[in-house]
């Protein structure tokens, strides 16, 4: 090994010769990806990082390395020197002639490296499974070998944009004036929206840290401290039930920012998506979101949308635009005809008219959606999506199918609804000729997850997006001005829908004690594709209306002072206006990757039950290190029973 590391040095990785290299004598290092004996010549494929160059064993070249050859096998690490050759032809029995033997689905498929010299630095066992782009092994068997799962391609080249990213994402803040500045990842526990990871303290017994679910406290005490423009990549924990786009440890692009407003902090999170988006994928995003004349030259300007029309439309904070089939609220139009004549219509309407309808309580709406004729949806798909938005909450899913006329088909509703409301109803949802129009009424928020989840659903089912990736199209956009409360239906209380500092529009102010409902702030998601892939607010710095949204969430001034008091008390030195950010680097990575799953651009991620199957974390501790912490476990019921 010697010779090879200490003397001949890697000229090229396997994935840069090209023709222009013929017979340049070269030195590779990498694993075999594959073996192929054609008897008097042995072939490789060499796989390193950077790719797959194809290496040939020829007796007459070196009778040493062909002999050492014979013993290669998957996964051995190895290196060579050899000279860079064409691939030449070979003969093709399908068109019965000479043809190239060059590879067009490899960049360094025009040529082969016949190999002079051969040295193995390590064995390999037989991986359980394949190592190969295509490889069908399961997730569990992957990440119990992690390491050899991180071999294939499509997980390195996941993980290279996923540094494409901070790199993009450090140049371009750093060229912006903006400090990158760490924060405690232990911290005192405050209550929030996730529940917190805690961590028992040895040295104060009976003491507990939380894990940050986020830097939110500290950034904005760095603003008060006068830094005026902060970012950090930074790793957060949340301690919150798994899913696809979720993980209990993931990176954030955190910022924050002094002296701006809302605009200004688009401005500038719109050209640093722009420079992401240009490092990582080479995509010019102004081309696609040209800015006006007083847009910075190089950002992209991204469209708005409001937080009320998103629901509306859309059923959720996060619309996905590729595609249309959008919401339409008829709520109204019940109630003009006073239900229409169908039973359960009725009471709604009639909560409208005699105003016992209240926003502050469990509100109920009527919206429809259409599904085009071209769909071709069978009364088996309605009644398979009937199932679906009851596994949801749902009652039901009514549906009706247009007529050339007009009229309803395939629906009880056309029996009981009068003709004047039906007509009312085609008009406001622009329903035509075969077209399948699906209903959903109830609780607010039932309706609008049922029917947001339905039209995703239907969006893949009819090929309108792909089942998952971007398909090449980035729809982003801004939603904006939601409410600064929200009324939590199990405790019958208000609670802040984001973060108790967030700042109130100012012509807002006087209705956070008399109409808390309509309180709008400066809040705002940043969405693409139907994800969300950041969030912020501009912060709440004046003191006198922190009292009032504080009190509008039954919060006195000691119980502000016990669960935020070194925020609060930093925010009376000359707190500055200020307002930040954080994007979810993880799945930025996941979107411009064009994967499936976080787990697919985290280099050790947990499953979906937040294990790490690889080291079999977490794992019992022993009795010593459990006193030690001044803790004792008890084990749930039914572990006890066993």
């Amino acid at each position: 090994m010697a010779r090879f590391i200490d003397e001949l040095k890697r000229t090229h990785t396997c994935g840069t010769l090209r023709g222009t290299d013929e017979d340049n004598e070269v030195v590779l290092f990498g694993w075999v990806a594959n073996r192929r004996d054609h008897g008097n010549l042995i072939f490789v494929d060499l796989r390193d990082r950077e790719g797959i160059t194809q290496i040939v064993f020829d007796p007459e070249a070196n009778a040493a390395a062909h002999q050492k050859a014979e013993a290669l096998r998957s996964e051995w690490v190895i290196g060579v020197r050899g000279k860079v050759k064409g691939r030449g032809e070979q003969f093709s029995q399908k068109e019965n002639k000479m043809v190239s033997a060059a590879n067009p689905n490899l960049p360094t498929g025009e040529v082969e490296v016949e190999v002079l010299e051969l040295e193995v630095f390590n064995k390999s066992e037989t991986p359980p499974f394949d190592l190969s782009e295509r490889s069908t092994a399961g997730e569990d068997v992957r990440l119990a070998h992690r390491y050899l799962d991180l071999r294939r391609p499509p997980l390195q080249d996941a993980l290279r944009t996923r540094s494409a990213i901070a790199h993009a994402t450090r140049n371009f803040l750093s060229d912006e004036g903006a400090t990158e500045v760490e924060t405690p990842f232990l911290v005192k526990y405050t209550p929030g929206g996730a529940r917190n990871f805690l961590v028992p303290s040895r040295m104060h017994a009976g003491k507990f840290y939380a894990l940050a679910e986020s830097p939110q406290l500290f950034k904005q005490m760095l603003m008060c401290a006068g830094f005026e423009r902060y970012f950090q990549i930074v790793r957060c924990f949340r301690d919150e039930d798994g899913r696809l786009d979720r993980q209990p440890e993931f990176t954030q692009i955190d910022i924050e920012c002094s002296f701006i407003n809302q605009d200004d902090l688009f401005t500038l999170i719109e050209g640093l998506v722009g420079a992401i988006w240009s490092e990582a994928s080479g995509i010019d995003l102004t081309k696609l979101y040209p800015g006006d004349a007083d847009h910075p030259a190089g950002f992209p300007k991204f469209p708005r949308m409001n937080f009320e029309e998103s629901m509306t439309k859309y059923g959720n904070d996060k619309p996905d635009l590729r595609f249309g089939m959008e919401h339409t609220d008829i709520t109204q139009i019940i109630v003009d005809h006073d239900g229409g004549g169908v039973p359960f219509w009725e009471p709604i309407a009639k909560k409208f008219k005699d105003g016992t309808y209240r926003k502050d309580l469990p509100s109920e709406i009527i919206k429809v959606m259409v599904v085009p004729a071209s769909g071709n949806l069978s009364r088996k798909d309605a009644e398979a999506l009937e199932k679906m938005a009851k596994s949801m909450g749902a009652g039901g899913l009514a549906r009706a199918k247009m007529a050339a006329d007009g009229t309803w088909t395939q629906s009880p509703l056309n029996k009981m609804m009068t003709p004047e409301m039906r007509i009312a109803i085609n008009e406001a949802c622009g329903a035509k000729d075969g077209d399948l129009i699906l209903f959903q009424s109830g609780r607010t928020s039932v309706v609008h997850t049922v029917m947001a989840n339905l039209r995703i659903h239907l969006g893949k089912k009819l090929g309108l997006i792909p089942e998952s990736g971007h398909g090449g199209e980035w729809n982003f956009l801004w939603v904006v001005n939601p409410p600064l409360f929200e009324y939590d239906e199990d405790k019958k209380e208000w609670a802040a829908a984001h973060h108790a500092f967030t700042r109130p529009h100012d012509e807002c102010v006087d209705m956070i004690e008399s109409d808390p409902g309509n309180v709008l702030c400066y809040r705002y998601d940043l969405v693409l594709n139907g994800f969300e892939i950041g969030g912020g607010s501009i912060r709440l710095h004046d003191p006198e209306v922190q009292k009032k949204v504080f009190a509008a969430l039954g919060i006195g001034d000691e119980e502000a002072q016990e669960k935020f008091g070194f925020l609060l008390d930093a925010l009376k030195f000359g707190a500055p206006p200020h307002g930040g950010i954080a994007l979810g680097l993880d799945r930025l990575a996941m979107l411009l990757s064009g994967r499936e799953s976080l787990r697919d651009v985290i280099a050790f991620p947990k499953t979906q039950r937040a294990v790490d199957i690889m080291s079999d974390a977490p794992t019992l501790v022993s009795n010593e290190q459990v006193s030690d912490l001044h803790i004792e476990i008890v084990q749930p019921a039914a572990d006890a029973d066993e």
